[in-house]
Formats: C-alpha cells, structure tokens, sequence
C-alpha cells in the first residue's frame, strides 16, 4: 500500500495535534488539579443566620454551611474542599 504526499501530510498533521494534546494534558493543564483534597476540621460555629451558618477555618477563608440547625458558640467536625468557601457538617 502506496501513502501519497497528502495522506503523508495529513498523518505529520495528525500526529502533532495528538502530541500537543498530550502536552497540553499532562503538563499545563494536569487532570488531578480538578480534585481538591478534603479537609476535616474542628471550628466554633460563629453564626447562623436563618439555617446558613458561618466558620473560620485554619485556610483564613470563611466558609458557609446550608441546612445548618446548630447555634453561635456549638464545636462541629465540618468538611470541606481546600481552598473552597462552603463547607458541609460532619458531626455536631
């Protein structure tokens, strides 16, 4: 089988999209960056306002917890995304 001068050119052409791609991938933009790492932390509950309540946690960004029925001044285990401002309650 015979390649002629096109198909060579769309093959060269092929084969460096691919390996920009690859590049691109693994070396500017790495898949594992979307992942954050979950943080387990014991913070004071420092206010709930109607079901929202409000932490500060060790990152210095405050974090906000939904569907929170705990009072000002209550310790509560939370989790959350590192580097993220919402934050969920493990245990109160």
């Amino acid at each position: 089988m015979e390649i002629n001068s096109s198909q060579k050119t769309t093959l060269v052409f092929a084969g460096a999209f691919l390996a920009a791609g690859i590049v691109i991938s693994t070396m500017v933009f790495p898949f594992w960056n979307l992942i954050r790492e979950d943080v387990f932390e014991e913070v004071v509950i420092l206010t709930n306002d109607g079901g929202v309540c409000y932490v500060e946690t060790s990152d210095s960004i405050p974090k906000t917890i939904e569907d929170c029925t705990l009072n000002p001044g209550d310790k509560a285990t939370i989790k959350f995304g590192d580097g993220l401002a919402w934050a969920t309650i493990i245990s109160p």
